[in-house]
């Protein structure tokens, strides 16, 4: 009895739901503890080596901090929505739908699973907005890292490093009078071997590849959201199908009873 019943409970869990699910929390912490810290860390190496006058790159780190804080609502959001579609996933399996028949096939179950599937798509979207934001810094970190590895390289003279530099204010970072808004030569290198800037670059690395593991995510949630819309459709018309027909044997039973009465009555 036991077995049977660990089987059915292994039956009614949405497999496919559950895999999205964890592929979406992943993608999202990813992300937000990432992105946070890689910020955070961002922030210093400005003020360290490129913007020494704090009024210079003062809108920056409002719009940092800003990001940061709808770092914390993302990570909140995508928490209560990744149960949410969880459970209803949950109630989109056979082993439910054999307790909750009645309730899956009403306008309003049809009407919120309709609704996730608008709401996921229109998520979707925004995380691809995101994903191509969020490879911004590691491209621009990327362009610091080859440079410094350029420098390095023996095909390099070395009596002349100091022409080599990065301008950060060229990016629109900081304002073009910010001083000094670039580092040339052994400064530059001094940059790179920083623990702030490799844990910085690698964080975004990270933060980049969990968008896109959340965008995989929730393409995934569409394409379950979208089955079980359509199995919620079909289940209703099945049902308005048997009421016809329970009702058509109801009216034919009516009139072979009363036919077969006024058999008897004439006999």
């Amino acid at each position: 009895v036991l077995a049977v019943c660990c089987i059915k409970c292994l039956g009614g869990v949405p497999y496919a739901s559950l895999v999205a699910t964890i592929l979406c929390f992943s993608g999202v912490a990813l992300f937000c503890g990432c992105g946070h810290v890689a910020l955070t860390g961002t922030v210093t190496i400005l003020e360290t080596h490129f913007s020494k006058v704090t009024s210079d790159h003062a809108m920056l780190t409002d719009v940092i901090q800003l990001m940061q804080y709808v770092i914390y609502g993302i990570a909140s959001f995508f928490f209560l929505y990744g149960i949410i579609l969880l459970a209803e996933g949950f109630y989109t399996t056979s082993a439910v739908k054999e307790l909750h028949s009645e309730f899956k096939t009403t306008i309003c179950g049809r009407c919120i699973s309709g609704m996730f599937v608008f709401l996921t798509y229109i998520l979707g979207v925004a995380w691809l907005g995101v994903f191509g934001f969020s490879a911004v810094p590691v491209f621009l970190f990327y362009n610091m890292w080859s440079t410094c590895a350029a420098m390095k390289s023996p095909m390099v003279n070395f009596t002349n490093t100091d022409s080599i530099c990065v301008d950060v204010r060229q990016y629109g970072i900081i304002p073009w009078n910010a001083t000094p808004g670039k580092a040339c030569g052994s400064t530059l290198g001094d940059i790179c071997n920083t623990s702030e800037f490799y844990l910085s670059y690698h964080l975004y690395i990270v933060a980049c590849a969990g968008a896109g593991a959340t965008v995989i995510a929730l393409i995934h949630f569409l394409m379950i959201l979208s089955a079980n819309w359509a199995y919620l459709k079909d289940a209703s018309h099945m049902h308005a199908y048997q009421d016809i027909k329970m009702k058509e044997e109801r009216e034919l039973q009516d009139i072979t009873s009363r036919s077969k009465e006024c058999l008897n009555s004439y006999t």
